[in-house]
């Protein structure tokens, strides 16, 4: 295979990641989840394709005189988005695993204010302090 075909196919690869990385980005930050379980494996299986076409470049013979030019620009700039666009999911989804309560879960009462509430403190003979 040639190198503009072989970095045609990685183009079209690196787009297809592209656009996984960006629904990943809308996910986290709207849904404030993590991507369901056949999101992630198509997106492995996505990766393991990348992965197969960066060693066909690799392995491919050297020819004199042979450039990527335009293509490997193009491939190398989507790849440096797919990078900050990783990171920036990677920082997003550890925001969401952090964050124990979910806009649906109720808030739970401190022990403070419950015990306010109840007059315990009142009764033990504690102040009872502003929150």
């Amino acid at each position: 295979m040639s190198l503009p075909e072989l970095l045609t196919r990685h183009l079209v690869l690196c787009e297809e990641l592209h656009a996984l990385a960006l629904e990943e980005n809308r996910i986290l930050k709207l849904e404030l989840r993590a991507p369901d379980a056949a999101w992630r494996e198509r997106k492995q299986a996505l990766a393991a394709r990348f992965e197969t076409s960066v060693a066909d470049l690799k392995a491919r013979p050297r020819v004199a005189g042979e450039h990527g030019g335009e293509l490997l620009e193009r491939a190398r700039e989507k790849s440096l988005q797919i990078l900050h666009l990783d990171r920036e999911n990677e920082q997003l989804l550890l925001r969401c695993s952090l964050n124990p309560l979910r806009p649906d879960q109720p808030v739970p009462p401190s022990s403070a204010g419950a015990a306010r509430a109840y007059g315990r403190a009142a009764a033990a003979g504690r102040p009872i302090t502003p929150p």
